[in-house]
């Protein structure tokens, strides 16, 4: 039985031992000269011409999140996608309950008003 966990075993050795001799050569080759320039924070090649305004907003990190559930829930139909036909009227029925509550949870947050951008 152990046998058949090999293959997978020697994939994670082979990957670390790349991953670290990527992370051994950077270190070994590449510059090491710290300039005022290098030494300036910059987003998207754009330096950064105002200080930072503060924390960023609760809503925007909970409008995030629901993003991530409805794209997980993407990721679990697609799978059921395929196999529609094969899955018949159970696996509709199935299908129609997982959207039904995740419908359900859309609803509620926006009755919270957790979808307002003020």
């Amino acid at each position: 039985m152990g046998e058949a966990y090999l293959p997978i075993l020697w994939v994670f050795l082979i990957v670390g031992a790349m991953s670290a001799g990527v992370i051994y050569l950077a270190q070994r080759l590449g510059p090491k000269k710290l300039t005022d320039a290098k030494a300036q924070p910059f987003e998207s090649g754009i330096p950064g011409i105002e200080p930072h305004r503060g924390p960023v907003s609760v809503r925007f990190y909970l409008i995030a999140m629901i993003f991530i559930l409805f794209d997980i829930e993407v990721i679990f139909l697609y799978p059921w996608a395929i196999l529609f036909r094969r899955l018949g009227l159970l696996g509709f029925v199935e299908a129609l309950i997982f959207i039904g509550i995740l419908g359900l949870g859309l609803i509620y947050a926006w009755k919270k008003g957790a979808l307002e951008w003020d």
